[in-house]
């Protein structure tokens, strides 16, 4: 897309109806071709910078307490996953999960070079660009972009769903990016006189109002398919009140009544932590903690979670040692989570978190995150990796 019509979309009042963010297509309005391998990929950021060492607890290495006299969690509290390493104690599912051989454990993932800027390693994430060049399309967005023609399936505009609430970089690309849908709400087209008259534009010879046309009709026709998904049938399990617990609501409800989506995106904030960090972290775990409950028990009675991967990251871990406020700072390294019914294999990658060889007071990453993408692509969504992340990386042969 080019830069004029980029800044038009910005500026213009569509990007607010119906708290959309909306496609970015340049096909005319169409009905959706519903192709997709039956797989859904779950993604939840976890914003601000999750402290990795009190969520994966090196809880038998005398360094950990060292750090942090006042905020290391006491061994007795841990949730023991072997001789050396336990998860917060408000992580009894994950537990479960692991113990059922639903969920790999990925320490001390990062990549060359740590930015400790929480938007620019973001973008890092979100791009699987490490370069000090930045770039405006996400790695699913290039997905999206390279699938139709990569495969001969004709794309559907919300084969991947934003429920995170605003513009995730990740999921833009150059043609197409994900269709967001913000608290629950969709457009209403079915009672919208103007948002129906769409369907019988002719090309206009202004280019930006043509393509503004081609975006409305898109979002009226996945708005329209979604609608009525969501009217087949609804999920009966409770799920938290908090704003991830509403996400994962919604997700949920999608998968269930078969929605022919492959990816969905989460996003909760609050773990940027530089002070209170330890009743501020315990509350933001057990909500993911109940959270992920409810949605794994859901899909396990719809019959849907062994089709279903989650990949739980947050842009970086936090310093090894605490600050004087209770808190931790920026860090590097940190540990990511993939879940899903039916692994290849589960357990824990470095089973061990080394706090001895620090850079600049950080972990080290030993595992690239391009190569967990890699992973994704290749092995779960069935698409050759190397065309999205430009190289090729070794298979974890896990998901």
């Amino acid at each position: 897309m080019n830069n004029d019509r980029r800044e038009f979309l910005k500026k213009s009042a569509i990007t607010t109806v119906g708290a959309f963010f909306l496609p970015q297509f340049l096909q005319a309005y169409s009905p959706l071709n519903l192709d997709g391998n039956n797989r859904r990929l779950v993604i939840i950021q976890l914003s601000g910078g999750n402290d990795s060492l009190n969520t994966v607890i090196p809880y038998n290495n005398s360094l950990y307490y060292e750090h942090r006299p006042t905020l290391a969690i006491a061994e007795q509290k841990v949730l023991k996953l072997n001789k050396q390493l336990g998860l917060h104690y408000s992580l009894s599912f994950f537990q479960d999960l692991l113990d059922k051989g639903e969920m790999n454990i990925i320490n001390q993932v990062g990549y060359p070079n740590p930015n400790r800027s929480h938007f620019r390693s973001m973008d890092i994430w979100h791009t699987a660009n490490i370069s000090s060049a930045s770039s405006s399309e996400g790695w699913l967005g290039k997905y999206l972009d390279e699938f139709q023609g990569n495969t001969n399936k004709n794309i559907y505009s919300h084969q991947a769903i934003d429920l995170s609430g605003g513009s995730i970089l990740a999921l833009q690309g150059q043609k197409r990016s994900g269709f967001g849908i913000n608290s629950g709400k969709l457009i209403r087209g079915t009672n919208d006189h103007f948002l129906q008259q769409i369907q019988h534009h002719q090309e206009h010879t202004n280019s930006q109002v043509d393509y503004l046309y081609q975006v409305l009709a898109n979002t009226y026709s996945s708005s329209e398919y979604i609608l009525e998904k969501m009217k087949t049938k609804h999920s009966h399990q409770e799920y938290p009140s908090d704003n991830l617990g509403k996400q994962l609501k919604q997700t949920a409800d999608l998968i269930t009544a078969g929605c022919n989506t492959e990816i969905y995106y989460l996003k909760v904030s609050g773990f940027d932590t530089h002070n209170s960090q330890l009743p501020r972290q315990e509350r933001l775990l057990k909500q993911l903690n109940h959270g992920i409950q409810s949605f794994v028990k859901d899909l396990r009675r719809s019959g849907l979670w062994n089709s279903t991967r989650v990949m739980i990251f947050s842009e970086f871990g936090r310093r090894v040692k605490e600050n004087g406020s209770k808190g931790t700072d920026h860090g590097a390294a940190g540990s990511l989570f993939l879940l899903g019914g039916k692994l290849k294999s589960s357990g824990i990658y470095n089973a061990s978190i080394d706090l001895e060889n620090l850079e600049k007071g950080d972990v080290q990453y030993k595992i690239d995150f391009r190569r967990v993408y890699a992973e994704l692509l290749d092995n779960w969504l069935e698409f050759p990796s190397n065309t999205i992340l430009g190289e090729t990386f070794k298979s974890m042969n896990i998901v």
